[in-house]
């Protein structure tokens, strides 16, 4: 079998795991590929010991059966932009903090990959958000995984965002942005702005206000077979959309709406770990906090 690995960035003191996955894969008799990232990360620490193919191309790339993501959440979301419409599954190895995503720790490499080697696991799909607009953004990559915001700019004045559901009014909300998250995403930014927590198989999407004028007005859970459009004005002749971590300058004539993506991103479940034991140990559920 082939596996990929991705990276964005090493710490020098995480080198050591990164051999340790490479020793794991090779008893495996995994065949290695790494993403150009990765190879630009481990040569800059001066690895000159670790063997593997180099990911050039989408061919090389869909020729893997898993990819391993290596860093945070944020490595992991780089990794969905990576595979898009692949669906590869993903493994995500948490070098990072909190790590709602990349949930294999370093500590237990070997039995992560023992469970990949015998198929020891399960796939978890977990729907995406795509943006439809009337230009190209975003270098085509027009999905996330966790969500799509809108955002003033700067230390603007609050912006009003009109929003639609499926062609019929919703509300104007007057904020500093507006955020549509997937289920995935609202342990994320969604949840920081007051939005509830969803578990990854439902079938929705939440639209949470960013700090909005109005305090009487609250998240909303609709259906992701919904698409939203919006029209956004302001003082300012500018506004930030981004999706993910990744964000861009748009001029309010820009028409936007959002919709549940056709394909998904595949994540991998190890065994005995639940989405609410994650809940649990990253939110300090059940810890009496008090002393």
């Amino acid at each position: 079998m082939k596996i990929a690995l991705h990276a964005l960035s090493f710490k020098a003191e995480y080198l050591f795991h990164v051999e340790r996955l490479f020793q794991e894969l090779e008893n495996h008799q995994f065949e290695i590929l790494v993403t150009e990232p990765m190879d630009r990360a481990l040569k800059m620490l001066g690895n000159n010991r670790l063997t593997y193919w180099l990911i050039e191309n989408e061919g090389d790339l869909k020729s893997a059966d898993f990819l391993i993501s290596i860093g945070g959440d944020g490595t992991l979301l780089d990794a969905v932009c990576l595979i898009g419409p692949l669906e590869i599954p993903i493994l995500g190895l948490n070098t990072g903090r909190l790590g709602f995503l990349a949930t294999a720790a370093t500590d237990r490499i070997g039995e992560a990959i023992d469970n990949l080697a015998t198929g020891n696991f399960q796939t978890e799909s977990r729907s995406l958000i795509s943006l439809e607009c009337s230009r190209r953004l975003f270098n085509g990559i027009n999905f996330a995984l966790n969500e799509f915001t809108i955002h003033k700019r700067d230390t603007s004045s609050m912006i009003t965002v009109h929003t639609y559901i499926d062609g019929k009014y919703l509300n104007s909300y007057w904020a500093d942005g507006l955020i549509v998250s997937t289920p995935t995403g609202s342990t994320g930014y969604s949840l920081s702005c007051g939005g509830p927590l969803i578990t990854p198989a439902a079938k929705s999407f939440v639209i949470t206000p960013v700090s909005p004028h109005n305090l009487n007005v609250r998240p909303i859970i609709i259906s992701d077979d919904s698409e939203i459009s919006f029209e956004i004005e302001g003082r300012s002749e500018k506004f930030l959309i981004s999706l993910d971590s990744r964000s861009t300058s748009i001029s309010s004539e820009i028409k936007l709406s959002v919709k549940k993506e056709l394909f998904s991103a595949k994540l991998i479940k190890l065994p005995n770990l639940h989405f609410f034991d994650t809940l649990r140990q990253k939110l300090n559920w059940g810890f009496d906090m008090r002393n």
